[in-house]
């Protein structure tokens, strides 16, 4: 496979105008359904596939009331009990691991479908903890003003002060 420092650009480029002279000339984003990018199809619909989608059996319960924690500690205990058979099934009769790479294969496929479900209240968590630093940073900020502001005033008064000591007039607007 030949690669180039700078690849030709996409054939969609040719789509385009002059977009000041049409800005209507592009297409309209985002696009809606099924698109490929990088010889991959790929959809608009971002929906997490639920394990019986992909053909694999859950070991978890189904239902809104989905202890998270105890969950991923029990199937946790299960991989490594799982890991330590094939320890053994190598050592005893490596001709038979199959079975048991599958079963630590199921339990991965659970683990991860249970963490990809816990996303969306990470990517809250975390927002709520950036817009928190942010507030916090403003708040600072503002109080790095006023503390410089009412030095400066001080600063000025001072200045004033030693300017009427040696007489000379000065009127601040």
């Amino acid at each position: 496979m030949a690669t180039t420092t700078y690849p030709p650009p996409p054939p969609y480029y040719k789509l385009y105008k002059d977009y000041l002279q049409d800005p209507k000339s592009a297409p309209e984003l985002p696009p809606e359904g099924t698109y490929i990018c990088y010889g991959g199809n790929y959809t608009t619909d971002d929906i997490l596939p639920s394990l019986e989608d992909q053909g694999v059996r859950q070991l978890y319960p189904k239902g809104p009331n989905l202890d998270f924690k105890k969950e991923l500690r029990s199937l946790n205990r299960e991989l490594q009990l799982h890991i330590l058979e094939l320890a053994d099934i190598l050592v005893e009769r490596p001709s038979q691991y199959a079975r048991s790479v599958e079963d630590i294969s199921l339990i991965f496929k659970n683990l991860h479908d249970l963490l990809n479900s816990l996303r969306p209240h990470q990517a809250r968590a975390t927002l709520i903890h950036i817009l928190e630093l942010q507030i916090q940073r403003r708040k600072q900020a503002v109080k790095d003003i006023k503390r410089r502001r009412e030095e400066a005033q001080r600063l000025l008064k001072d200045y004033i002060g030693t300017l009427e000591d040696t007489g000379a007039s000065f009127v601040l607007k």
